[in-house]
């Protein structure tokens, strides 16, 4: 079970401590954001969760890249509660082979990556791309 404590800072930022870890979030209405607001750090899981995933198949399939990246971009309901309906993600990588890439994003989004699947599960449409140069 992940266990998060959540302790306010000031103003509309708060510090989200794990048992090792800590990160700052605030609300993205503040007209100086020093920190990701919550929607953002959602993104930024789900890049994180499936970025690990498709390195650790990659470095399976003895296929890992030179480089990889990770764009993603998401659009929210217009009404509250504003959750994500539509998610767009692309894929860069360098030195890999393609069809060895598409294998491992495949996997990560289909099978393997809990974000993709609660996004997915509330409605939320995936769309993702694969890049793949020399």
């Amino acid at each position: 079970m992940s266990k998060i404590i959540m302790r306010h800072i000031e103003g509309m930022r708060f510090l989200a401590e794990t048992e090792n870890h800590s990160i700052v979030l605030e609300s993205d209405y503040l007209k100086v954001q020093k920190a990701p607001a919550p929607m953002e750090a959602f993104l930024m899981s789900l890049g994180g969760c499936t970025g690990m995933d498709v390195v650790a198949i990659l470095k399976k399939m003895r296929a890992e890249p030179r480089k990889f990246e990770i764009y993603i971009d998401g659009e929210r309901a217009q009404e509250h509660p504003k959750v994500y309906t539509k998610v767009r993600i692309k894929y860069c990588f360098e030195g890999t082979d393609y069809e060895k890439a598409k294998k491992a994003v495949e996997l990560s989004q289909n099978r393997y990556c809990p974000v993709s699947a609660m996004l997915r599960r509330s409605g939320a449409e995936i769309e993702y791309e694969i890049e793949v140069k020399p």
